[in-house]
């Protein structure tokens, strides 16, 4: 029943009279084809009752928004599954890549050899970073390992090898009165992450963040402000930046054309009394932008913004409203 309905308005919509615009997706179309009668009623109805009122078209005011983004500095982290299987790779490698004739190497039974045997039977196997695992054992099958074991972690891998290079650098030192130490490389979570700093860019390094802003109103957005006359998007975008976060970042744009909008409809229309024109609301046009260096300073701030964040995508619905959110998620990367 439901199909034939559908399919019986589908057919309504191509015979009657209507006014196509290619430039509105067939589903819009359809839409207002079905709304054509209310309207027609509603026009037929207004001027038989008020044949002198003209209709006005809404009026919304066009605001230039800035999606500005610091993109991800660092690879992103693994997931455990991919954790459990470049570990099975490499112990794999171990088995079928790195065996070789010693004998082309140790003549047998020479001390050489019997110092080679006993190494590998302490060592057990030539990379510390894949655990206790030997390569030409009975149970050499079994190198596979459980999910989510501590074994895969990338920083336990990290300390074994920096632990294996530091004991053999203190093994083959002249100088035993002094452990050599190897610096451990960076951490993957900074000082910003643990203290939760929001206003720092050396955050969430394998993510991308955005910069958030708060109006004097107190809710957060994009920087935004409306468009002036003879001022295209690009140059009102530009502008926007500078005088809501500053002069003090270096900044590229990324294009001339909008990536996405957002519409804010008044409650009530708002109506001028110089021009007697009802402002509906406001539409915002954003395009996006990278920040190369730099920071925001909201010091001088034309726009009397508060605050400012510099969050992931998914900490932005923490902050912005349902709909606000609604409208830009889906130019904003995952990662």
């Amino acid at each position: 029943m439901a199909t034939g309905t559908n399919g019986a308005r589908r057919i309504a919509s191509l015979l009657r009279p209507s006014r196509l615009d290619f430039g509105v997706c067939r589903s819009c179309q359809e839409t207002v084809g079905r709304r054509n009668y209310a309207t027609a009623a509603t026009e037929s109805t207004s001027a038989s009752t008020s044949p002198s009122t003209s209709s006005v078209n809404p009026v919304y005011t066009i605001n230039a928004g800035v999606v500005l983004s610091r993109p991800p500095q660092i690879t992103r982290d693994l997931e455990p599954f991919e954790k459990a299987y470049y570990f099975y790779q490499k112990r794999l490698n171990e088995r079928l890549a790195l065996p070789f004739t010693k004998y082309f190497y140790f003549k047998r039974g020479t001390p050489l050899d019997e110092d080679w045997k006993r190494k590998v039977k302490e060592r057990l196997t030539p990379a510390r970073d894949i655990g206790k695992y030997n390569a030409y054992a009975n149970d050499a099958w079994n190198d596979e390992l459980l999910l989510g074991a501590q074994e895969s972690e990338p920083e336990h891998l990290v300390e074994k090898l920096v632990q294996d290079a530091e004991s053999t650098a203190n093994a083959t030192s002249q100088d035993t009165s002094k452990k050599e130490e190897i610096p451990r490389p960076h951490s993957r979570v900074t000082e910003a992450d643990k203290k939760g700093d929001y206003k720092s860019l050396n955050r969430l390094l394998s993510r991308t963040l955005y910069l958030l802003v708060q109006s004097k109103e107190g809710y957060w957005k994009f920087p935004s402000s409306p468009v002036e006359a003879e001022e295209t998007i690009r140059q009102a975008a530009e502008r926007t930046l500078a005088q809501s976060a500053g002069v003090n970042m270096n900044t590229w744009m990324v294009g001339f054309h909008p990536a996405g909008h957002h519409v804010y409809n008044n409650r009530k229309p708002h109506i001028d009394e110089a021009t007697g024109v009802a402002n509906y609301g406001e539409k915002t046009f954003f395009l996006k932008s990278r920040i190369m260096a730099g920071q925001a300073d909201l010091s001088n701030s034309l726009q009397k913004l508060q605050d400012f964040k510099w969050v992931s995508k998914d900490e932005i619905s923490q902050f912005v409203t349902q709909k606000y959110y609604s409208s830009i998620k889906n130019m904003l990367a995952d990662r």
